[in-house]
């Protein structure tokens, strides 16, 4: 299934018991295990008692319960997403704009080619996978933050961040190489940078005074840690998005002009991934309460960033916070803690 993980179970709804028998066949042949319904009804019970189940091929004409009806009650009723393909026929384009529009995904023509059925199944897994891999990245964020003093919006503030600066920068300065495939990409797993700080003593995560040097050495050990981890995974999956996870939740408190941890290398050595969410990031802390500060001013912020501007801060990244001034405070009072 090329790379795709396995479907374990592929719900057929069909009245037309000849029809699931081809698609059964079908289906268990790309080593799908299917479940079958004869209406929608029927379906509507296999999919309460099957969580598992995220795939739904389904005919529009039935008894008892429509396919149209079955769309609408799963839309409506859904805890995790299922993606729906509909049978339809060539000519009946009203049917499937109307099955379309009540919440399916994507859509079969009668008679069923048997590697048109294979592409479009794979289609919906891969959209699956992708929600799993979002659903991962969001709990293993969240379980670092719940053992840190970030809390309230602040992945959430830090993703939207990253994303307006990686998007600018691909617009201004093309020479860097981006694109908006991975500005996205950037965003989506910035809620991974501090990943390492599950393993960082609660003594230390919690102390409302200046940490010593002897904690603050133990502190600078979330980003290896959290970087190790990720790399781990990045090298037994090979999943290019994690690359980027690796990258800021590792290097994201280097500094531009040298002398950040954990390796102390400066300048274009530092992913851009990483000069990216160590801006987005320092902001965040800056504006949010700690339990050692107060939340600073935007503007006092800002001007911090500023001073920081080819120290800290890669300047042209200090350059696309100023253009996109306006979008991050926009951000900041919508995800207010």
């Amino acid at each position: 299934m090329e790379n795709v993980r396995r479907m374990s179970k592929v719900l057929v709804v069909d009245d037309d018991i000849s029809q699931r028998m081809i698609l059964r066949a079908n289906l268990e042949a790309t080593v799908h295990s299917v479940v079958e319904a004869e209406n929608g009804e029927k379906a509507i019970r296999i999919l309460s008692e099957n969580p598992d189940i995220r795939l739904l091929i389904t005919d529009l004409a039935m008894p008892v319960m429509n396919g149209y009806e079955l769309i609408k009650a799963v839309r409506e009723k859904e805890l995790r997403y299922t993606y729906i393909i509909v049978l339809t026929s060539m000519e009946d384009r009203e049917s499937l704009l109307k099955a379309l529009s009540l919440g399916a995904d994507d859509y079969l023509t009668k008679p069923v080619f048997p590697d048109e059925l294979k592409l479009r199944v794979m289609s919906g897994a891969r959209l699956l996978k992708l929600e799993s891999q979002e659903e991962l990245i969001m709990s293993l964020a969240k379980l670092a933050e719940f053992r840190s003093d970030e809390t309230g919006y602040h992945i959430e503030r830090v993703q939207h961040y990253t994303r307006i600066l990686a998007v600018d920068l691909v617009k201004s300065h093309p020479e860097m190489k981006s694109n908006l495939t991975i500005a996205d990409e950037l965003a989506r797993v910035s809620p991974l940078h501090d990943i390492g700080k599950v393993a960082i003593p609660d003594d230390i995560l919690h102390k409302p005074g200046k940490l010593t040097a002897e904690e603050f050495e133990i502190m600078k050990n979330h980003t290896v840690i959290g970087g190790n981890l990720i790399k781990e995974i990045f090298d037994s999956t090979g999943s290019a998005y994690l690359w980027f996870a690796y990258e800021i939740a590792m290097f994201h408190h280097e500094k531009w002009a040298g002398g950040g941890y954990p390796t102390g290398v400066g300048g274009d050595s530092i992913p851009l991934s990483a000069r990216i969410m160590s801006l987005a990031d320092v902001y965040d802390a800056l504006t949010s309460e700690r339990c050692y500060k107060k939340a600073f001013s935007h503007d006092k912020a800002k001007s911090i960033i500023v001073n920081e501007k080819g120290k800290h801060f890669d300047p042209k990244i200090v350059e696309a916070f100023l253009r996109k001034e306006n979008a991050i405070i926009e951000i900041k009072n919508k995800f207010e803690d």
